[in-house]
């Protein structure tokens, strides 16, 4: 397995795998809880109950949607990238689709389930994989950057460190409350086991911070360690029963389209930003990326068969890579972790907001240190190097990004006569993201 997995080649080990990806596991955990939150709308009191998802029925599809990519990204792509259900698609496909246009989940689902065929269609034909061979390395750059500062403005939300101000849209929180101070306390943990070069400080910084919350009662000890798996029954198969009702409705195809968008983008973006940073990027290009994205396109197929909104690799994979993940086997490792949460679901509890927030905060920093092999000195590369990584975090959201960075590269390099450097591809591309801007983030 040793050899497989290219263990000396990488310079890693199976006690490093095995912590890198226990601890993409716990920083990505919390999807398992906001999921079926999300997408039965538990937070919408006047919301009918018959028109709800099943939240039990979510659960078990968001464990075994995110066993299957995390499993099969590891031993086909090799990459030690883990995928579950992703956070902005379910809220749009919860409160935009069902809640805003009055779209029946099982037809929203639907939805999915064919955005996910068009993602296999492409992959097939070897075009998303040119596409992402065609983005300028200044561009990839700049999408990990970008995706670095969101990740650390995620982890100051979540913590309650940055709140909302209505006057100045985000200001400072109340540092005194338990959980922020539980969240510093971890970040301050953190930070000391990175800056003293342990590789596992991510991963115990998370240990560490659950631990002193539990002592301290800002975090409830667990209930019960084990749990009876619920029944998926009730969104099994939906998403196939309803393919009829997507090609019936005029607004399915917008849905469909902002699917597959901002899915492809964030998943391409992510695919980048982890492999740049677990030095995976080879001469600009990704190897075994038409099998990575292969991966991504399955998996928004059975995740939404299971029941469940799209499933996409999940930027939090470089909490692993951080802690020392270079092969597939901390994505199967994952894998593994996440069908097990099946039968120890009360013990995720103690994995809150302040326990994986530090992580965030920290694999932030990480990400940005990128931001310095772009070439500022080029105006016409600053540009969209500079808008895709500020739109990031400004609109929470990784697409927004990219599609902002986008736009103004050929703008850019055309005025500074460089059109013999633009890959043709980048004008389609160009074309579509304000198409995607102007249309359908309406």
């Amino acid at each position: 397995m040793s050899n497989y997995f290219e263990f000396n080649k990488l310079g890693t080990s199976y006690r490093q795998e095995t912590i890198a990806g226990l601890t993409t596991f716990l920083a990505m955990a919390y999807i398992l809880f906001v999921n079926p939150s999300i997408l039965s709308l538990s937070d919408i009191k006047d919301f009918p109950e018959a028109l709800r998802m099943n939240k039990e029925a979510i659960f078990v599809a968001t464990s075994l949607a995110a066993a299957y990519g995390s499993i099969l990204m590891g031993i086909y792509a090799k990459y030690p990238i883990a995928l579950a259900p992703g956070m902005g698609l379910n809220a749009f496909f919860a409160f935009n689709v069902v809640l805003g246009m009055g779209i029946p989940w099982q037809t929203a689902l639907a939805g999915v389930f064919v955005s996910g065929i068009i993602f296999i269609i492409l992959s097939l034909t070897g075009l998303r994989e040119q596409i992402i061979n065609a983005i300028p390395i200044e561009l990839k750059l700049a999408i990990g950057s970008g995706i670095g500062f969101f990740i650390t403005f995620v982890g100051l939300k979540n913590s309650g460190i940055i709140v909302s101000n209505p006057a100045t849209f985000v200001s400072l929180g109340k540092l005194n409350e338990p959980a922020v101070l539980l969240t510093i306390f971890g970040l301050v943990i953190t930070v000391v086991l990175m800056a003293r070069k342990i590789k596992a400080g991510v991963f115990l910084g998370m240990i560490i911070t659950a631990i002193a919350g539990m002592i301290f009662g800002i975090i409830d000890l667990p209930s019960s360690v084990v749990g009876p798996v619920p029944s998926i029954a009730p969104t099994f198969g939906e998403a196939i029963k309803h393919i009829p009702d997507v090609f019936s409705s005029g607004k399915m195809f917008a849905v469909v389209l902002t699917f597959f968008i901002v899915d492809f983008f964030d998943a391409t973006g992510t695919l980048v930003a982890v492999a740049n940073q677990a030095g995976l990027l080879k001469e600009n290009k990704l190897e075994r990326a038409g099998k990575a994205l292969m991966v991504d396109a399955t998996a928004v197929v059975v995740g939404s068969t299971l029941g469940t909104s799209t499933t996409t690799s999940y930027i939090e994979s470089t909490a692993g890579v951080a802690a020392g993940g270079r092969t597939g086997f901390s994505a199967v490792i994952t894998g593994i972790l996440f069908l097990l949460a099946l039968f120890f679901a009360p013990l995720l509890g103690v994995v809150t907001a302040a326990v994986t927030s530090p992580a965030l905060i920290v694999v932030g920093v990480l990400m940005v240190s990128s931001i310095g092999q772009i070439d500022w000195k080029k105006f016409e590369i600053a540009v969209p190097a500079f808008f895709t990584i500020i739109a990031m975090p400004l609109t929470y959201s990784i697409a927004t990004g990219i599609a902002v960075g986008f736009i103004f590269y050929p703008i850019s390099m055309l005025a500074a006569g460089k059109a013999k450097k633009i890959h043709p591809v980048m004008y389609v591309l160009f074309v579509v993201f304000i198409l995607f801007l102007a249309k359908f983030r309406e």
